[in-house]
């Protein structure tokens, strides 16, 4: 429940950003005010005693996140995926959050288990090891199914992280709101509705079957995709508390020296991560959002193993579309269609000029292009962009801005296997399949075909629709006059003062 008894939470959280540093860090990284930055280190330092220390050898903002718990580091992960509110900078310490953390003792696992599936932990596996992973929100136990002898890997959720979380979640909201209220340039952020996302993927992530379902859609999406395996979920054994899924055995992505010893080709893993992360997106329209090196293994035969789906993007068909022409026109160097696609699709408002628009787009292009295989950097250039799209008005979508960040990420492990990968050569064939299946007179045809199937359904009732609307036009109601309520009078006559004042002034 939000309110006053969220103050003392907050009291505390200041009090650790300004110990730690983080509270100068994200200040001066988020470009407030210096008027602003001045009153959060006066507020905050009196408080300073009463933060907590965290481990000195991280970055300020993490130090910070992981010293205050769970929330705060799942808080932290989400915004590791939103470099347009906390800057690429900050984007970039966040997203080294290990989210590791002490584990729960295995019997109470096993209780979760035994109150989630109706029977004992010990009835239903043969084998329950101790915890392997403990993250957040969960951990994770390597288990053998009793009856069919099945290794799976069994997720269990913390006990009581649903309320721990709710507290957390509600103190953000009033932190947000507050800020909105005492720091007016910080409204373009959103603040609220920054906090209104974390909770929602909070709200999915502390229900086991949401994932379990995302991990069954992608898994359906992915099975004629050659070299990319998504583990079985296990339904029969799986509840809102409780996630099994079949055991996949391989090495860490993140491991080299192991993935040289096995005889993996990095460089063909490499391309492999980044090629389907583009084919997920853009053909699926349902990707994995945290495809960094601690989600993904590599099996005995070279396949992909990836795990984790608390995290997954979703666009629809026609974003994929516009995303996929912008991403083509850069890859063409053609400024001038990606600009168009931008204005089309309404992302850029009517008002700005497409030639100063595509002319700006080709400053954030060329120089990547210049550059060096090993020197290319998606995240210099969604960078640039952002500063491109800001200064001509563009507003924040979220479902890209998703995407962006899992790109960068994405680049990210494929440059850790293949350092001199060179990301537009591997995108190119990709992107190039999509245009020639979803642009052009195949998918004019098809579109056509999909718009008369609806408009077959509605047949019957066309003509009375027909006839309502243009009934309707013909005949507009006129909207009932509305009494002014008190509020409204009183602004009225506070107008008519100030008006009064200035002629006043004036005469």
């Amino acid at each position: 429940m939000r309110g006053p008894h969220n103050i003392w939470r907050l009291i505390e959280t200041l009090a650790t950003l300004e110990r730690t540093g983080a509270n100068r860090f994200v200040l001066e990284t988020m470009e407030a005010p210096a008027s602003v930055r001045a009153a959060a280190r006066i507020i905050g330092w009196p408080f300073k005693w009463l933060g907590k220390d965290g481990d000195p050898n991280l970055p300020p903002a993490t130090r910070a996140i992981t010293a205050l718990g769970p929330a705060y580091i799942k808080f932290g992960q989400i915004l590791s995926t939103r470099p347009d509110v906390v800057g690429p900078e900050m984007a970039t310490h966040l997203r080294v959050l290990q989210d590791k953390l002490p584990p729960f003792p295995v019997e109470v696992a096993k209780q979760t288990v035994a109150q989630e599936l109706g029977q004992p932990a010990d009835e239903l596996f043969s084998e329950f090891s101790e915890p392997i992973a403990a993250a957040s929100i969960a951990q994770v136990h390597r288990a053998r199914i009793a009856r069919t002898g099945e290794e799976v890997a069994v997720k269990v959720l913390r006990p009581g992280v649903e309320r721990n979380f709710r507290r957390d979640i509600d103190a953000f909201y009033l932190a947000a709101s507050t800020i909105e209220l005492l720091a007016p340039f910080s409204r373009r952020l959103r603040p609220t509705d920054v906090i209104a996302h974390f909770d929602g993927v909070v709200e999915g992530e502390l229900d086991l079957r949401i994932e379990a379902s995302a991990a069954a859609e992608f898994s359906a999406n992915t099975e004629d995709d050659a070299g990319f395996v998504v583990p079985r979920v296990v339904w029969p054994l799986s509840g809102k508390r409780v996630m099994t899924l079949g055991w996949c055995e391989g090495v860490p992505l993140g491991d080299n020296a192991a993935l040289d010893a096995a005889g993996h080709d990095r460089n063909a893993l490499g391309e492999r991560v980044l090629s389907m992360f583009l084919r997920h997106a853009l053909r699926d329209g349902f990707f994995h959002a945290d495809m960094h090196q601690g989600n993904m293994k590599v099996a005995a035969n070279g396949d992909l193993l990836i795990f984790d789906f608390g995290i997954m993007g979703r666009i629809d068909e026609y974003t994929r579309r516009v995303y996929a022409e912008i991403l083509y026109g850069f890859i063409r160097r053609d400024y001038r269609r990606v600009a168009e696609v931008h204005f089309e699709a309404g992302y850029v408002p009517p008002d700005q000029e497409i030639d100063e628009f595509a002319q700006a787009l080709r400053s954030v292009g060329e120089p990547i292009f210049g550059m060096d295989a090993t020197q290319i950097s998606m995240a210099k250039l969604l960078a640039y962009l952002f500063e491109v799209t800001e200064r001509f008005g563009m507003a924040t979508r979220t479902e890209l801005i998703l995407l962006q960040r899992t790109m960068v990420v994405v680049e990210g492990v494929a440059r850790s296997l293949n350092p001199s990968i060179n990301i537009w050569e591997v995108a190119r064939p990709v992107v190039e399949e999509y245009i020639k299946q979803n642009i052009g007179p195949k998918a004019l045809a098809r579109d056509v075909a999909r718009t008369a199937r609806v408009l077959a359904r509605f047949g019957p009732r066309l003509p009375e629709l027909a006839e309502q609307a243009l009934i309707a036009q013909s005949n507009p109601k006129p909207e009932p006059e509305r009494p002014l309520r008190p509020v409204q009078w009183m602004g009225i006559g506070a107008g008519f003062t100030l008006l009064g004042v200035v002629l006043a002034s004036l005469f």
